[in-house]
């Protein structure tokens, strides 16, 4: 069985902490063998040549080389590379922070923590470089696509103190989005679906089955655009949450959010620097009691959709 559980040996580099690899039992003489059929998506000189310089490390920090053998039942720590990593050029202001919690205004375009093809163009590592904390890491998440109030905790300790308050309903969220006006939803109502993740992709669908996720809809304004369009301000109070919760519940209303790729359909993915069209989804408010000093908290996002 891998253990879950395993201490970097080694601390971050610019606000991103090392990945690592399972060595599991097999066939392997070398370790290169291993890794080249382990990451078979990775040009085989780039592993070869991360070898060479001692970026490849076990769980005492020290470096692998060409002619290190494999050994099984061990992590290998690496750090992960982005080729010409785009820059996003919006702030992320920081609303507050105190020794164990940090609120932050995410813009639009900025990830949650690192993945795919985003490592310091991120919410999590930008926190980490600006404090010089490792220990940093994410209460909760937003859709890359989404902006607003962003929660992190700086002591590993009281995460769980943090994280229990939204398993348990413990949040008041309320977020806004900009979408099509749409009659039935002028007086406001709750919606609820079942929803589950389409297998192999990354978009979400409802299907039949009791409700897993409720959202609480209002519609605050709404107006003709110049082209003519009837477009709305919808207040949303999620009452769980499920992953693209909204996004899916105002477009299965006949209310996508305006410049959603994901919903009502996929569209061709946009290009790495094309910032343009942000979802207009704004994270606005997070209230709570903190368990840790039972003080009321409050964040609201400065941030302002396009009512135009």
């Amino acid at each position: 069985m891998t253990p879950i559980n395993s201490v970097p040996p080694v601390p971050s580099r610019d606000g991103v902490s090392p990945s690592k690899v399972w060595c599991p039992p097999g066939p392997w003489q070398r370790l290169d063998e291993f890794l080249l059929q382990r990451f078979p998506h990775v040009n085989p000189e780039v592993l070869l040549d991360r070898l060479r310089r001692g970026d490849i490390l076990d769980q005492n920090a020290v470096p692998q080389t060409l002619d290190s053998p494999y050994r099984a039942e061990r992590w290998l720590w690496y750090f992960r590379m982005v080729d010409k990593e785009t820059i996003v050029p919006f702030e992320m202001p920081i609303l507050y922070a105190d020794e164990c919690l940090i609120a932050v205004d995410k813009p639009h375009f900025l990830a949650t923590t690192p993945g795919g093809r985003y490592l310091h163009e991120t919410a999590l590592s930008r926190l980490r470089k600006h404090f010089k904390e490792d220990g940093i890491s994410p209460i909760h998440r937003l859709d890359r696509e989404t902006a607003g109030i962003l929660l992190f905790c700086r002591d590993p300790s009281a995460r769980g103190a943090y994280q229990s308050l939204f398993q348990q309903g413990g949040i008041e969220k309320e977020y806004e989005a900009v979408a099509p006006f749409q009659e039935k939803l002028a007086s406001g109502l709750v919606y609820r679906s079942r929803l589950k993740e389409v297998p192999g992709r990354f978009v979400m669908e409802e299907v039949a089955g009791e409700p897993n996720s409720s959202t609480e809809i209002v519609c605050e304004r709404h107006w003709q655009t110049g082209q003519g369009d009837h477009r709305a301000l919808y207040r949303l109070r999620p009452h769980s949450g499920r992953k693209h919760q909204l996004r899916v519940h105002l477009s299965s209303l006949g209310a996508p959010i305006l410049n959603d790729v994901f919903y009502p359909e996929l569209l061709p993915e946009r290009a790495a620097d094309d910032f343009s069209q942000p979802l207009q989804l704004l994270a606005r408010h997070i209230a709570f009691i903190d368990p840790l000093s039972g003080q009321p908290r409050r964040f609201s996002s400065q941030r302002q959709l396009e009512l135009a």
